[in-house]
């Protein structure tokens, strides 16, 4: 594929990253509106299945650690079409699962699988484009990945209303969508990395080139800055909930609608990264969300502890994921700059750190079910770590100054 595609080809390569992207955010979310189905089917407590859930995202965060190096080795083809075939075959499983046990292995293999998707999509990126160029295609994925969880349940609810349809339906969908990936890959998608900026695949070397990364000041701070936002949005995910419903008085129907509008705040942030970062600067711009993030998440917790009105809560949560979506969007741009001979592995680094912190804060929310201060001290906190990360560990480094000879004899 031609360096910095453009016309038929980059539109052609935009839609199907965006079908690989989206395969991640499905798989997670479609099946949510089954849960109680799924539950007297397999005659499990919410608990149980709810563990499918959990398993998923598990396998979601180490198949990004696994795949990325390998991809790093073998090429992004290869692995992508292996994986998504898998994908395929662990969906059927799931469908066909007897017992609670069998669908959390699905669901952990499903996670996995998937994981190629969310991986190799940034590392064709990183393959392919560069500067501004870069960056847009970054906030296309944002995009997608903001848009997906609110529509997947919604496709879910969809496919249980076809005649005949059950629980298992949703996971046929699910395996159709990964045998048109894979058609389409096929067809479509030629390699991306070159034999000759391959990467041996040994333990060893995967071991090292993580070594590299982590050691990357730059790297690690902006991936840093990616998990901790992406903290901070686990904690408005999992306290919202409890917080407008319980806390406010808000209906199901209203708690949906925000929690909509909190995803066009994410799209929001991206677009605007793709389109003013040519014309302030990628790392400006990002400094900027932070510094408005960590504005807006003060605001959050002086509302929590004061017990102000909602719209103190709602307004300035809409400001922070869209700094938010600005933030992801301009983190991943900046972090895989001179990635070129890693940018698998540090596209599996960018995803699954960002995960495991999120998935951590979550349950935090929960310390104290009587007041929204645990959200708000987690909102707030994440931003100012965040703001800090910026402020030590993103510095481009200095250009050495060279004198200049002197022209006397």
């Amino acid at each position: 594929m031609p360096h910095n595609p453009t016309g038929r080809a980059r539109l052609g390569l935009a839609l199907l990253l965006a079908l690989l992207t989206v395969l991640g955010p499905l798989n997670i979310d479609m099946y949510l509106p089954a849960f109680p189905e799924i539950s007297a089917d397999l005659g499990a407590n919410a608990s149980q299945v709810q563990l499918s859930l959990t398993t998923c995202l598990v396998g979601l965060a180490v198949g990004q650690v696994v795949i990325g190096p390998i991809s790093d080795a073998r090429g992004r083809r290869g692995p992508l079409l292996l994986c998504i075939a898998l994908f395929v075959l662990a969906s059927a499983l799931c469908a066909l699962a007897p017992n609670t046990a069998v669908l959390v292995l699905g669901r952990f293999l499903q996670g996995f699988t998937a994981s190629a998707g969310v991986v190799l999509s940034r590392a064709v990126v990183r393959d392919v484009f560069d500067g501004a160029a870069l960056t847009r295609f970054f906030a296309l994925i944002m995009v997608v990945v903001a848009v997906a969880p609110m529509v997947a349940p919604v496709v879910g609810g969809g496919v249980l209303l076809l005649p005949s349809a059950t629980w298992r339906s949703i996971f046929w969908t699910l395996a159709l969508l990964g045998a048109v990936i894979v058609l389409v890959v096929a067809l479509r998608l030629p390699e991306t990395l070159p034999a000759e900026r391959r990467i041996p695949s040994t333990l060893a070397g995967s071991l090292r080139t993580m070594g590299v990364l982590l050691r990357d000041r730059r790297y690690l701070g902006y991936t840093l800055i990616v998990g901790l936002l992406h903290g901070g949005s686990f904690a408005y995910v999992a306290g919202t909930p409890f917080v407008y419903q319980d806390l406010y008085g808000v209906s199901p129907q209203v708690f949906g609608f925000l929690f909509g509008v909190n995803g066009i705040a994410i799209i929001l942030g991206s677009a605007a990264v793709g389109r003013l970062s040519e014309r302030f600067g990628e790392r400006s711009l990002l400094g900027l969300a932070v510094a408005v993030a960590v504005g807006a998440t003060a605001v959050v917790l002086a509302t929590a502890f004061l017990q102000g009105p909602l719209v103190l809560l709602v307004v300035p949560i809409f400001v922070y994921m869209t700094c938010m979506g600005m933030v992801l969007t301009g983190s991943f741009a900046l972090a895989m700059e001179g990635q070129e001979n890693r940018a698998g592995s540090a596209s599996s680094l960018l995803g699954a750190l960002p995960m495991i912190i999120g998935a951590a804060v979550a349950p935090m929310v929960g310390l104290d079910e009587t007041t929204a201060i645990p959200m708000g001290l987690l909102l707030f906190g994440s931003s100012v770590l965040g703001l800090l990360v910026m402020l030590t560990m993103t510095r481009p480094p200095a250009k050495a100054v060279v004198p200049e000879s002197d022209p006397r004899p």
